[in-house]
């Protein structure tokens, strides 16, 4: 049974990596090929599938997940993370520095991706937590969750403006309606998880190498407007780019440029190459330091950028087993509203197969034909489907090993956070769908 393949897989994972304490990039491997075998791949193909999964990974993270990192150093390195941590805890205070690591995800993560916010915000979050002396999940954790919440549940990211096209919704009614839902969601579950017995008692220090450990005085810190400038900068290129796309149709040369400046990469390279100047140079700071600062960012990204390429490759072997293909064989014939439906194969694919957007546009095929005649707004059901992609994410998930690795945490230890809170969203967020879904009918949108 497959199902039972992946559930064998997760388990022989965790043992790896927790009792016999292998590396997490080699237990990955070692998986994927053992269920490479177990699901009938031709021998010769596998090295040819674990390279595609790697690659497909590394090619959509390497750059948005390396250059982030080089910002969020040069910007360290330089206190101008230091300027924004202060200025965060002058207007909001240090007992509601969660609530300003709140309200600054959603406002970033509302069209950046996950991990482009992730690695934007998460210097500052590192900063906080040096000058507060607070937990490092007590400050990130927050961060993390209402990240999590924009990228799943909302258009323009991927997978929700996949299914949106798949189900011919608006998207700018899906955006709107979608925030009722993710905003109070997100900021319930992310101001509540950090106070959980089971989170307090984890503490981990900041990972060495990605921020730097120097205690800046004021006079020696960047102007807050550079600093603020520099962080916003990406935020701005690819928000705007977002947003032209969806006001616009057609194509010209200024909306292509748009596109081009607005690509997570390139708007990252840009926003090196001007930290690199306004941190460097301009405040006296010499070109040698600024790149010795980029080579730190790279040495401590190495393995991190290599456990989650081995996660792309456990996912495809997956995908490539027919993971996928079996969950919608099986639920072909279920007779269940087709909200909860489109929910729920969501969530089965997520747990299968890691990850949300191969999720969401694997359950929105599934569901497509119920949508006709049944009545419900097509709307609603692309918040369905985005919410069950966000559910249990684990081992087979590369964004896992992203929050995993850079909250320093254990395997355990990222399952009992992670797992647990992406989990609880999702059912929140059926909640939200179905009451949207009732609220929109009473009121004959």
């Amino acid at each position: 049974m497959p199902l039972l393949v992946v559930g064998v897989s997760v388990l022989l994972l965790l043992f790896l990596m927790t009792r016999l304490k292998l590396n997490g990039f080699a237990a990955l491997l070692l998986v994927a090929v053992g269920v490479a075998l177990v699901r009938g791949i031709p021998v010769a193909h596998i090295p040819d599938v674990l390279s595609e999964g790697i690659g497909g990974q590394i090619g959509d993270t390497m750059l948005t997940i390396g250059l982030g990192a080089m910002v969020g150093r040069v910007m360290g390195d330089s206190g101008a993370a230091q300027r924004i941590a202060g200025a965060l805890l002058a207007a909001f205070g240090p007992r509601w520095v969660q609530v300003a690591m709140v309200v600054t995800a959603m406002l970033i993560g509302v069209t950046m991706f996950y991990e482009v916010a992730f690695v934007i915000i998460v210097p500052v979050a590192f900063t906080l937590v040096r000058v507060t002396g607070a937990k490092l999940l007590w400050v990130g954790l927050p961060m993390s969750i209402a990240l999590s919440t924009m990228h799943s549940f909302l258009p323009p990211h991927p997978g929700p403006t996949a299914v949106a096209a798949t189900f011919h919704a608006s998207v700018g009614h899906t955006l709107f309606y979608g925030l009722f839902i993710a905003v109070p969601i997100g900021a319930l579950v992310a101001l509540a998880w950090p106070r959980l017995p089971f989170v307090k008692l984890m503490n981990p220090a900041v990972p060495k190498g990605l921020v730097g450990e120097r205690e800046f005085g004021d006079e020696e810190m960047p102007g807050l407007s550079w600093s603020l400038f520099v962080a916003l900068f990406p935020v701005v290129l690819i928000a705007g780019a977002a947003v032209t796309d969806m006001a616009t149709s057609g194509a010209s040369p200024v909306l292509n440029f748009v596109a081009f400046i607005g690509a997570a990469p390139i708007a990252l390279l840009l926003t090196l190459s001007l930290a690199a100047w306004a941190f460097g140079p301009r405040i006296g700071r010499t070109m040698a330091e600024v790149g010795a600062s980029c080579t730190s960012a790279a040495q401590a990204m190495a393995m991190i950028l290599l456990v989650i390429g081995a996660g792309g490759a456990f996912k495809n072997v997956l995908v490539e087993g027919g993971i996928s293909d079996y969950i919608k064989d099986a639920t072909d014939d279920w007779s269940v509203s087709p909200l909860f439906l489109a929910w729920l194969i969501a969530v089965i694919l997520r747990v299968a197969l890691g990850s949300a957007t191969v999720a969401v546009v694997a359950a929105s095929g599934v569901v497509l034909p119920l949508l006709a005649g049944s009545g419900i707004h097509p709307e609603t059901m692309v918040l369905a489907v985005s919410c069950g992609s966000i559910a249990f994410s684990h081992v087979n998930d590369p964004g896992f090993w992203l929050f995993k690795e850079y909250f320093n945490l254990t395997v355990v230890e990222a399952l009992k956070v992670r797992t647990t809170y992406t989990t609880v969203l999702a059912v929140l967020g059926l909640g939200g769908v179905l009451a949207l879904e009732r609220t929109l009918d009473v009121l004959n949108l």
